[in-house]
């Protein structure tokens, strides 16, 4: 009989060290670059597109030319004052609604495990909403009110699903029911407030770019530029977790606080986004999902998760502007319809897996 040698038994946790964390030849593999890249110049179009379109309509030339400083005065008014900054929420909005749904998902290992399942969109909604009804808007600001309501939030399903640590699954389960306690507290605001504020409050809580201004743009762009660096570097940490909570430990990962990290993280993506824009419906869930089959990969890929998160926000806007002549509808109507027929796939997919439940 031989006797397992030192190198021999590492064999096994070498080759799962192999598996989680791939070489960067590997991370950077020809088809998800090219995903990234084609995606990235969709985003570029149709954010011209969407900008040069309205009452004044800009061609697109016009429009890359305006972005530089270029053109004469009118152009530059209509394209950097009054349209610009509705195309910049929609474009940073699906960015960070589409790197919090891969973190999460990711981290959970459930494609259901989105910010819109787990209840966070919905604490950083009832927050702005108790202080569109309570007068709060006065003194605080949107943006503060959201990151206040999905750290809440997100503290009660961490908090509540921890048991000698937390599992993924837990955090669905208990997020799945604070967010039906999230929703029911803000119909109950909504029902309280005076006319007002309620079509204020309902018109926000769709998901909305109409009028949007650089007001919301500004926290946006500086939370992304913070958060987005972190994202990209918990990439490899996450991988790690992809092989169980036991077999990450014995790797040398703190599961714990990795997991904490990025609950951090994506709850900062999804409140400042759900604070510029409102709870726009399904991105943060589809987006990850569409990434990765794009990309062929095993986890959502965080950059291209973002980009697709983008697109999806700015096509909606498109659509939602021009579906109906002259009305503009609010964008998360159309991620709603876009996102609904996914959301059944995804839940078909995992029962025919034996997944489901």
């Amino acid at each position: 009989m031989t006797l397992p040698t030192a190198d021999s038994a590492a064999a096994p946790r070498v080759r799962a060290l192999r598996l989680a964390v791939p070489p960067v030849s590997a991370l950077l593999r020809p088809r998800l670059i090219a995903v990234s890249a084609g995606l990235a110049v969709a985003v570029f179009l149709v954010f011209c597109w969407g900008v040069s379109i309205g009452d004044y309509p800009v061609s697109l030339l016009g429009v890359v030319k305006a972005l530089v400083d270029k053109g004469d005065p009118g152009t530059l008014l209509v394209v950097r004052d009054l349209r610009l900054p509705r195309a910049v929420v929609g474009l940073l909005v699906g960015i960070a609604f589409g790197i919090s749904g891969a973190l999460f998902q990711t981290m959970t290992r459930n494609p259901l495990a989105s910010p819109d399942m787990i209840g966070l969109t919905e604490g950083a909604g009832t927050a702005v909403v108790a202080g569109i009804v309570w007068g709060w808007d006065s003194h605080v600001s949107a943006q503060t009110l959201g990151l206040l309501g999905a750290l809440g939030t997100a503290l009660i399903v961490y908090l509540l699903s921890w048991k000698r640590g937390s599992t993924g699954y837990r955090i669905i389960l208990i997020g799945i029911g604070v967010s039906w306690i999230c929703s029911s507290a803000t119909d109950y605001l909504v029902a309280n407030g005076s006319r007002f504020q309620a079509s204020e409050s309902i018109g926000w809580l769709v998901g909305n770019l109409n009028g949007r201004t650089w007001d919301q743009a500004r926290p946006l762009a500086l939370a992304l530029l913070v958060l987005l660096p972190v994202s990209l570097l918990l990439g490899r940490q996450l991988r790690t977790l992809q092989l169980g909570d036991d077999v990450a430990a014995g790797l040398g990962t703190r599961v714990q606080t990795v997991r904490l990290a990025v609950l951090v993280t994506g709850v900062g993506l999804i409140a400042f986004g759900t604070a510029a824009a409102g709870p726009i419906a399904f991105v943060a869930l589809a987006a990850p999902q569409t990434a990765q089959r794009l990309a062929g990969t095993a986890w959502p890929p965080t950059l291209a998760s973002g980009l697709t998160g983008a697109l999806m926000v700015l096509v909606g806007d498109l659509v939602a502007r021009e579906v109906i002549p002259g009305t503009e509808l609010p964008v998360g109507i159309v991620t709603g319809v876009i996102g609904a027929p996914v959301l059944l796939w995804l839940l078909t997919r995992a029962n025919r897996a034996g997944s489901g439940g």
